[in-house]
């Protein structure tokens, strides 16, 4: 299969990629901006968020999700991004499905649902945002009897008609281990694009990176923390990443990261940073110590290293 290959835009004017910004070229030829804004629960200041994003700081990628809550004032401020003359087609937009909606008959109801929040005809990304599936009305963190394994190959061949459909470009997942991954591409007709998850240089995730690069798989880190080096660390590991902020400073920061390196001394450093015990959304939301199905990070994650 096809790597991951970097190019890299011409300089343009609001309507193109202002910063020469790299794009990383995905298995279905489609290009993914390698950084995004994440929108994760800023609700209040969304709307404003992504139009600064967009409209003055040159991102063209965006990141969100229905579990959110904010996808109506996030499809906002695309809208008023595009009104300011930033045109579709050079946008790429990112969602993901909620872990009650993986079931086969609920895959295209979801997507359509989030296509109407956003003002959209279509996503260019669309990801599994947890690979298991959550009750109606479950608990946080949900207790045992919740949470079930979804029918991963039927939810995965819904996905496929969707991007048959053109509702979406690409499909891929989020939160993956590495036995779950596998087991989708045993089963998948259409190999995910993306895998995004956490990684930072406290926990690198060295075996699932290696992983996805081996079958072509775009990684998109979730950068939780702030700084322009750790995003650069993040691009020259050859991932894309979605630093989150609502700061109008801090979000044009996060794009100003092309046209130098970190040193390789430094960057070799921050490589070596001891890994630690992945601390992530998913402890808070689906952690429960008592008499939930996950009982720790570790069951979470299937007890990979």
């Amino acid at each position: 299969m096809a790597q991951a290959k970097l190019t890299r835009s011409p300089q343009g004017d609001c309507n193109g990629d202002e910063q020469g910004e790299q794009k990383l070229r995905l298995l279905s030829g489609h290009t993914m901006p390698a950084v995004g804004l994440g929108t994760w629960r800023s609700s209040s200041q969304a709307t404003n968020s992504v139009f600064t994003a967009i409209v003055e700081a040159g991102y063209r990628h965006v990141d969100t999700a229905w579990e959110y809550g904010i996808q109506e004032e996030v499809g906002d401020g695309i809208k008023a991004a595009m009104h300011a003359g930033v045109e579709r087609e050079d946008l790429f937009i990112t969602s993901k499905l909620w872990c009650t909606e993986l079931s086969p008959q609920r895959v295209r109801q979801a997507l359509m649902n989030t296509l109407r929040e956003l003002q959209l005809d279509y996503l260019d990304l669309c990801l599994i945002h947890w690979p298991f599936r959550l009750e109606d009305g479950s608990s946080k963190p949900p207790k045992a009897g919740e949470v079930s394994d979804f029918d991963m190959e039927g939810v995965w061949r819904e996905m496929e008609k969707l991007v048959k459909d053109k509702l979406v470009r690409d499909i891929g997942v989020c939160n993956f281990t590495q036995k779950k991954l596998n087991k989708l591409l045993y089963i998948a007709q259409t190999i995910p694009s993306v895998c995004q998850m956490e990684m930072h240089p406290g926990w690198r995730n060295d075996k699932m990176l290696e992983l996805c690069k081996k079958n072509g798989i775009i990684v998109t880190e979730l950068n939780k923390s702030p700084g322009q080096v750790l995003v650069r660390w993040a691009i020259q590991r050859g991932t894309s990443v979605i630093p989150k902020s609502a700061n109008p400073e801090r979000i044009k920061e996060n794009m100003d990261v092309f046209g130098w390196e970190i040193p390789k001394e430094d960057f070799e450093a921050l490589c070596s940073i001891p890994d630690q015990k992945r601390i992530s959304e998913g402890e808070n939301m689906f952690v429960n110590k008592t008499d939930g199905p996950f009982k720790s990070i570790a069951d979470l994650w299937d007890h990979e290293d």
